[in-house]
């Protein structure tokens, strides 16, 4: 195996850490307007992914930073191509952590509540447009002769494209409810148990649709394995959950976000971005690739640094471990 399949594999791998992760935080957000009654509740969902969040995005910024050192074409046609959706996810995560961190500094009604909506709509904004990205770059975009995106905005708006954004928005919203029910006790972990079950099902009957398409568009026996991984995990997922199993299903719903990814990276292989418009003007790992010398620096970068963030992110998992409730919020102080 040469070191552009390596570091495509290696990518492929941080985008699946990073939508596992950032999978259920998402959801966890969405689930602030879908789930919480009240304003504790609220705070109980947003204290479960407090410790956690920005960690959780360490996955993207080295996702986008070895995409940018090892396949350079790949990493110019994509935000350039994608600029606004990707800027829109960019003000989103933005905005996201600005509302975290500013919500409860101001006692105000008004002010914690459009804080709570602005975690709300930059939990669901980014999920869903993940997918369309991801829909595109799988699907084939308009890429010319010199590797540069001649389409517009509204060529990403295709309907494989926003289904794919639909299944990512719904699948992290289920990873966000198991997650939830595994980290609460009381009322709040049984309605996101029920709620679940039939985010769950909705999940199931698109990601089926979504799946079959990719697998007939341009799959092959590995996509075909990651397919039924996929369906089999979420339906486990969902026995588990109804069985009162929170850590099985929240362990299943994360396989299934797992082999979802995993299946669009090998439906995507040898190409990392391919055209629309001639299949030998799309990108590869071959002609998209930095040189062999900047791979090899970059593998033994990633041989030391990447033991040290597993180990601290969790690290930190495990010191964040234990279930809350509303009991566990106090009064807030200013």
């Amino acid at each position: 195996m040469e070191l552009h399949d390596v570091w495509f594999v290696l990518i492929a791998v941080l985008w699946t850490g990073y939508f596992f992760l950032e999978g259920f935080d998402f959801g966890v957000g969405v689930l602030t307007k879908l789930l919480a009654r009240n304003r504790p509740e609220r705070r109980v969902l947003i204290n479960t992914i407090g410790p956690v969040w920005d960690g959780n995005e360490v996955w993207l910024l080295s996702a986008g930073g070895a995409t940018f050192a090892a396949f350079p074409e790949w990493y110019a046609t994509l935000f350039s191509g994608f600029y606004l959706p990707l800027l829109l996810i960019l003000v989103c995560l933005i905005v996201r952590g600005v509302a975290f961190e500013y919500r409860a500094k101001r006692p105000e009604e008004s002010w914690q509540r459009n804080w709570e909506h602005a975690i709300f709509w930059t939990s669901l904004l980014p999920a869903f447009l993940w997918g369309v990205a991801f829909g595109n770059i799988v699907r084939g975009v308009k890429i010319d002769q010199d590797f540069e995106y001649v389409g517009t905005l509204w060529d990403l708006l295709n309907p494989y494209a926003l289904l794919g954004g639909l299944v990512t928005l719904t699948l992290f919203t289920f990873h966000g409810a198991v997650f939830t029910a595994l980290k609460t006790v009381g009322g709040i972990r049984e309605r996101a148990r029920k709620l679940a079950l039939w985010v769950g099902l909705l999940t199931a009957a698109q990601a089926s649709v979504f799946l079959l398409w990719t697998q007939v568009d341009g799959g092959d026996g590995r996509s075909l394995v990651a397919f039924v991984v996929a369906v089999a995990a979420l339906v486990l997922a969902l026995v588990a959950n109804q069985a009162g199993r929170e850590g099985w299903s929240f362990a299943l719903s994360g396989v299934t976000v797992v082999a979802v990814v995993g299946m669009l990276f090998l439906t995507l292989f040898p190409h990392v971005m391919p055209s629309s418009l001639n299949e030998d003007w799309g990108l590869t790992v071959t002609n998209a690739s930095s040189s062999p010398y900047t791979l090899k620096i970059m593998t033994w970068c990633a041989v030391i640094a990447t033991p040290i963030v597993l180990l601290y992110q969790g690290w930190t998992y495990w010191v964040f471990r234990k279930r809350i409730g509303t009991q566990h919020i106090s009064d807030p102080v200013h």
